[in-house]
């Protein structure tokens, strides 16, 4: 039989990195999970019995420490991830043509204590996780795609979800007033790089809440999940110009409406349920731009 080696990579997984800056009595804390994945002359490795020039997986997570340990002052994770890129094709370069990293930002959070922030503490705060994936190539290109994961919203009124086809199959009623409630991930992809990377972050985050919730008073009335998700990804786009392409993976975390026994349902009993779950995901582009991923 006839076989060929395709395609091929490796790298380190859930190296998990710790890095404090302390810069008086003022200290700066992260905590990153970082994926490293390098595409490199090793076919060898594969066919024959040979790992001469391979950049070992564990030398990879030792770059990682590495790398973390050259930046004076806070980061970002996609800086932090072109940095790390950017050393594997560098210091590799006989063998290394490309490379991947994937990071992953723990959500610790200064701790406030009566307005006032605190030198030295910090306390993680919702389920929310920062993300970037970067790539760099000997020629010199990279390619940086922002995101976040797990950030869970909810309102309580102002969705509904009607009109849609019913047939024999159907017994989800029309609605008119329910809870809508999502864990939403989303990644994007820059043009060029932003001014600054947590500026940015920031700015599409408070994009894609304010198209979700809609204004404090009144909120804004959503009439599909696949409705509000376009529009947020739309915010995206018109919050940050660097930003090309948005995806959006919604899924619903159901609840229930639930008359309890002797009574009757009046929008304040539910049954909280995630599984089974409808799912929904769209890419949204700025004009012609290529989508930076695949459904």
């Amino acid at each position: 039989m006839s076989a060929t080696l395709a395609t091929h990579q490796h790298g380190k997984s859930h190296v998990r990195l710790g890095r404090v800056w302390r810069h008086g009595d003022v200290h700066h804390f992260v905590e990153l999970r970082v994926h490293t994945m390098l595409e490199s002359d090793m076919a060898h490795a594969f066919l024959t019995d040979s790992n001469e020039g391979m950049t070992a997986t564990d030398t990879q997570k030792n770059c990682v420490y590495y790398v973390a340990k050259q930046f004076t002052s806070p980061c970002s994770p996609e800086e932090f991830g072109l940095a790390l890129a950017q050393h594997f094709v560098r210091e590799y370069p006989r063998t290394v043509w490309k490379a991947k990293v994937a990071v992953e930002m723990m959500p610790w959070q200064r701790l406030d204590v009566g307005g006032q922030p605190h030198d030295h503490g910090f306390m993680m705060q919702g389920s929310e996780i920062r993300t970037a994936f970067v790539t760099f190539d000997n020629k010199g290109k990279a390619e940086v795609t922002a995101g976040l994961k797990d950030m869970k919203v909810l309102k309580t009124t102002q969705s509904g979800y009607s009109g849609f086809l019913h047939d024999k199959y159907t017994t989800l009623p029309d609605a008119s007033d329910r809870i809508v409630a999502t864990s939403v991930t989303a990644t994007w992809r820059y043009s060029r790089p932003p001014a600054s990377y947590d500026a940015a972050y920031g700015a599409v985050k408070a994009a894609l809440c304010s198209a979700f919730y809609g204004p404090p008073k009144g909120g804004v009335f959503s009439p599909s999940v696949q409705f509000t998700l376009y529009r947020m990804g739309q915010g995206a786009l018109a919050r940050v110009p660097e930003v090309e392409s948005v995806f959006l993976n919604m899924p619903n975390l159901h609840f229930i409406p639930c008359a309890p026994v002797t009574s009757t349902f009046d929008h304040d009993v539910y049954v909280a349920t995630s599984e089974p779950h409808g799912n929904i995901e769209a890419v949204v582009t700025r004009g012609a731009a290529v989508p930076h991923c695949r459904l």
